[in-house]
């Protein structure tokens, strides 16, 4: 049987491989493609893995095909022209990018779910950069079992989610920085990553959201919980044309504790940041801790350096230009600036 090269964005049966005499729905090709067995099945193409979300997010497979192709594709494991061509159908179905009266200079995703992450202290480091002057969208979801320390932590700084492109703006006008729900910008792109609690494994629509780029921001700064994650995450970004910062980051967010050196990849190659003076771990426990250390009222010298560590390197993903110590120098200076601005 041989497979025919697809056509993004349409579900003509001449556009789709060919089909075996016992098909009976238009999306068991793609199925099959991806499961057939050692030696016959193989990664889907840039434009079969595009039409094939394409059809998903219309509607136009069953529950057990979407969970069957989901798990196919994590057993496999992703290939980064799969992932370009599923970031390309996300993108398509939720009529991105979203677009603002200024571009946005840092695009940052929050995608780790997992219960034992501990605060997001990368939070604060975004709203240092925003602070700044560099304009910074952060998106994920915001339910799921390890989603609730961001947003409780967003709530205790009075920063509500942005749920629509007229909020996000405002947000992105009056603070340098907005948080939009992976939900706002795709309800089914959301029901398809919450679909993790029901298959048992995260899919590789996980990666999809963190390469979503709603705004084509000028930058991004991405963590991954694996570092063999980092290549497929460079790779996609270099297809896309996208300027892009990865690091394996604290339970999978782009943040850096600053314990450890840090190997930073991006498209132009590898950077080894030297390791940062530490204080021991960080004692605030409640997202409502987040704020006070925010404003000066609480002190956690520990949860202080990440947010120093994280927020050097996303200066160097925004586009500042200085090298390893420059920039913990000015995310220094930031830090101890802010007060009374906060």
């Amino acid at each position: 049987m041989t497979d025919v090269a697809t056509v993004p964005g349409t579900d003509n049966q001449n556009a789709l491989p060919e089909r075996a005499r016992t098909d009976t729905h238009d999306f068991a090709p793609f199925i099959r493609i991806l499961g057939r067995g050692p030696g016959r099945s193989r990664s889907l193409t840039r434009d079969e893995a595009r039409l094939a979300l394409g059809m998903v997010m219309r509607g136009k497979a069953t529950r057990e095909q979407i969970g069957a192709m989901l798990m196919l594709l994590r057993y496999r494991g992703e290939a980064v022209d799969e992932i370009v061509g599923l970031v390309e159908a996300a993108r398509d179905h939720a009529r991105l990018p979203w677009r603002f009266s200024r571009r946005v200079d840092l695009d940052w995703p929050s995608y780790a779910d997992g219960r034992t992450r501990g605060l997001p202290w990368y939070l604060l480091a975004a709203l240092l950069v925003a602070r700044a002057g560099w304009r910074v969208m952060m998106h994920g979801p915001s339910t799921g079992p390890g989603r609730r320390p961001l947003i409780e932590a967003l709530g205790g700084l009075s920063i509500p989610p942005a749920t629509t492109e007229s909020a996000a703006e405002r947000s992105l006008a009056t603070i340098g920085f907005a948080f939009v729900p992976v939900e706002a910008l795709s309800p089914e792109l959301s029901a398809l990553l919450a679909l993790r609690g029901v298959l048992g494994l995260r899919s590789p629509l996980n990666t999809v959201g963190r390469l979503l780029d709603p705004a084509n921001a000028i930058g991004s700064i991405d963590g991954v919980f694996h570092p063999a994650y980092i290549a497929l995450h460079l790779g996609v970004a270099q297809r896309l044309g996208r300027r892009i910062v990865v690091l394996k980051g604290g339970g999978g967010e782009a943040e850096w504790a600053g314990v450890k050196p840090l190997v930073l990849s991006s498209r132009h190659g590898e950077s080894v940041w030297p390791a940062l003076d530490m204080v021991g771990k960080p004692t605030s426990l409640s997202p409502a801790d987040l704020a006070a250390v925010w404003h000066g009222t609480r002190a956690d010298p520990a949860g202080e350096a990440i947010v120093v560590a994280t927020t050097a390197v996303a200066l160097h993903a925004a586009g500042h230009e200085g090298d390893p110590a420059g920039c913990v120098a000015l995310a220094r200076d930031l830090w101890a600036g802010r007060a009374g601005k906060a």
